[in-house]
């Protein structure tokens, strides 16, 4: 297959509530860029990189961290991310798939008190910028009810009253990169409309299809 060529390097991130499905959609996406010949890559956050592993190391107890060291922690795994991985595939013209971004520090840490404009500018001095953000949209029942069979549970993001917040703060990103999408709707319904804005993205994007 002749490999589909970019004029520039292309940032595509899933974010959303636990359980709204993005990691099942950002497999799919991946796969699809990929039998249609994008040189295509997928990183998540936390990564699994020093800080990631910190993160995952902590994140099992309510009272952990505090909402200053989890943010602290994840803008250092998202410095470390954006330094070896993003900005060298989006400089390769790569297309990137992300599981999660700042976005989600935003809303998870935003939900915990810290001002969520004070952790978009520290994030937006380093962060390589997306091009389309998909925000899942679940509420947090029905994330709960998704997650509860899973054998590992990092339950300081987990509370029900907790995601309602998180959720909240996702609902209230706008702009032209952000689209909202229907989390309870069928998987693939939800990969359609996704590959849809993805297509006439790349489409403007391509020297060749």
């Amino acid at each position: 297959m002749k490999k589909a060529r970019l004029r520039k390097g292309v940032l595509l991130v899933l974010e959303g509530i636990d359980g709204s499905g993005k990691s099942t959609q950002a497999g799919i996406l991946l796969r699809k860029l990929r039998r249609l010949g994008y040189d295509s890559v997928r990183f998540r956050e936390p990564t699994r990189g020093r800080w990631g592993r910190e993160i995952r190391r902590k994140a099992v107890s309510e009272n952990s961290l505090t909402p200053q060291e989890e943010l602290d922690l994840f803008v250092r795994d998202r410095e470390e991310n954006v330094r070896k991985n993003l900005q060298p595939a989006l400089a390769a013209k790569k297309t990137i798939v992300l599981d999660r971004y700042y976005f989600s520090t935003i809303a998870y840490q935003g939900a915990k008190g810290i001002d969520p404009a004070k952790i978009r500018r520290i994030n937006e001095r380093f962060a390589a910028r997306p091009d389309l953000v998909f925000i899942l949209d679940l509420g947090a029942p029905e994330g709960m009810g998704r997650i509860e069979d899973r054998k590992k549970k990092y339950r300081l993001f987990e509370r029900k009253d907790y995601l309602a917040r998180v959720r909240k703060i996702f609902q209230g990103f706008k702009g032209r990169m952000f689209v909202h999408i229907d989390a309870r709707r069928d998987k693939g319904q939800i990969a359609r409309v996704i590959w849809d804005h993805v297509e006439a993205l790349l489409r403007r994007n391509s020297t060749s299809i």
